[in-house]
């Protein structure tokens, strides 16, 4: 009886974990709209201004798109990611909080970047919000291969069964790609022209999808996720 007792306890305080988690997610992704503001008008309204003043908000609107799929997409691996772990301990609580910190700096790093950027950034070659920009999404990459690594580790027991050898390769490889695509941004930016870095992230779906392939092709395409629940 206290055994089992113990076991849903545990189950308990996973699951708001989890719950924390998907919280923090969801105001991170809708702070990222906050960011661009209404054209406001108290006099000669028309139009032409207000098109105007949309287009000026483009590269706001670019970036708060781009956020949004990546915020969007990192929910998503820590939903499946999560969907294999059976128990926790501190560490991994620790990684989880140290992820959930990057995802609500975000929004802030987004409207940061999406501020000076356009023609006033190529223009200027401005770098320091593109380098904060990048840090960020890397950061939070980064952290997220660190729980995969560590969530896989059969010795730490936080999944039962054991992940798969090859499901777990594949994961680890699929979560370096985002932080290092961003990262190829500052040299490109510092070394070439920040014009070409902004483009950059444009290659992730692109070497995610090759990436998938040429796994599959070399280890054999990894078994089928099966969750938790």
């Amino acid at each position: 009886m206290s055994q089992l007792h113990n076991e849903l306890k545990k189950e308990f305080q996973l699951e708001r974990l989890i719950l924390f988690s998907d919280a923090v997610f969801a105001i991170a992704i809708t702070l990222l709209i906050i960011e661009i503001r209404v054209p406001d008008f108290h006099e000669n309204v028309s139009d032409t201004a207000l098109l105007q003043a949309l287009g000026h908000l483009t590269p706001k609107f670019i970036g708060f798109i781009i956020s949004f799929l990546l915020i969007g997409l990192y929910w998503s691996v820590h939903h499946r990611m999560f969907g294999f772990v059976t128990s926790y301990d501190a560490r991994l609580r620790f990684l989880n909080l140290l992820f959930l910190f990057f995802i609500v700096l975000m929004p802030f790093s987004t409207g940061f970047y999406s501020e000076y950027a356009g023609s006033e950034l190529f223009a200027k070659q401005l770098k320091v919000p593109m380098t904060f920009y990048v840090l960020n999404f890397a950061m939070a990459g980064l952290v997220n291969y660190s729980m995969w690594r560590y969530i896989t580790n059969p010795k730490h027991k936080l999944a039962e069964p054991p992940i798969d050898i090859q499901v777990a390769k594949f994961a680890k490889a699929r979560a370096l790609l985002v932080p290092l695509i961003f990262l190829m941004m500052l040299p490109v930016a510092y070394l070439f022209n920040v014009m070409y870095a902004v483009y950059i992230p444009m290659l992730i779906p692109i070497v995610i999808r090759i990436s998938k392939r040429w796994i599959a092709k070399k280890h054999g395409t990894p078994n089928k996720i099966v969750h938790r629940k």
